[in-house]
Parts: structure tokens; sequence; C-alpha cells
């Protein structure tokens, strides 16, 4: 883990940032050399660095954390992944059976579930996720419902929020 603290000793020593020493700390080899051959970028770079460095500790210590497998933050108390799409959280499940993400989906979508949903966080073809739920509907753990729109969405009634407006 990279240290704000220790990230602005680094860029005080080199002289206020000119020397580019915080870019090699944080792993940013290319622009480490870019301010130190250039002076920080003429002292516009440092001071930038200056003002966003705790911002990029930050980045860096979630790129490195991604990058060695060790991110996993704790969603209702699984162990999942979280991918933030269009307002709406997504579960992206590592080692889960289809069968599970399709649940963890479910419940977090009051029950409602589309192909589509699926697909989005297994990385799995929409014509895989539309089996998996029908495979669901057939074996009696989901049921294929229509929304007031008319769109067509798969609900898992253990699992489904009872004020939904769903016509059978």
């Amino acid at each position: 883990m990279y240290s704000v603290g220790l990230a602005y000793l680094l860029w005080l020593f080199s002289g206020c940032g000119w020397l580019g020493f915080h870019r090699f700390y944080l792993g940013k080899i290319p622009s480490g050399i870019l301010w130190m051959f250039s002076g920080g970028l003429f002292g516009i770079g440092s001071i930038y660095d200056f003002l966003t460095l705790p911002r990029q500790v930050r980045t860096a210590n979630l790129e490195k954390a991604f990058l060695s497998g060790a991110y996993r933050p704790n969603i209702n108390g699984d162990q999942s992944l979280r991918n933030v799409t269009d307002g709406q959280t997504r579960i992206i499940a590592e080692k889960d059976s289809i069968e599970q993400v399709i649940l963890k989906i479910a419940k977090a979508n009051k029950g409602i579930i589309t192909a589509s949903d699926v697909a989005l966080a297994s990385n799995q073809s929409i014509e895989e996720a539309k089996k998996a739920l029908d495979a669901m509907v057939s074996k009696g753990h989901a049921e294929l419902r229509v929304r007031q729109s008319g769109a067509l969405v798969y609900a898992i009634p253990d699992l489904m929020d009872s004020n939904e407006p769903l016509v059978i």
C-alpha cells in the first residue's frame, strides 16, 4: 500500500516535485522520467501533483490491489467484485456458478432479473444467460413474467418485493 505521507515527502525531497521521485514511488515510471528531464513539466506538473497527490495515491492503491487480485469489496457478506454501470451496482462473480450469480442479482433487484443483467454480471452471452434462466424456470425456481410495460422478465418469488407491479 502506498502512503500519502511518503508520497508528499518524496515530492518535497525531489525539489518540490521537479525530479518526480513521488511518481516513481507510485509506479508511474514513464511520467517520472518525463518529470525528471523536464523539471516537473517546468513546474506546472509539480503543482498539479501537489494538489492531486492524495487522489493519485488512492488510484495507485486500487490499481495495485486490483492487479494483485486482492480487490474484494464486501457486499452484504459475499466476496464478489462490484462493477458500477449506469448508476446501478452489478455483481461480477469470479467463481460463482451461474445460478449463484442469478440469485445475487435477483436479490439486489428485489427478485426481478433479465438475461441482460445476468450476461453483464457473469461475462456470459445473453443466449447463455437466457438458457440458465429458462432452466431455473423449468425447475420451478423462477417464473417468466411480464412487466406492465410489456417487457419480459424473470422473477424469483422468494426474493421478490411484494409491491412490484407485474401482470401474471
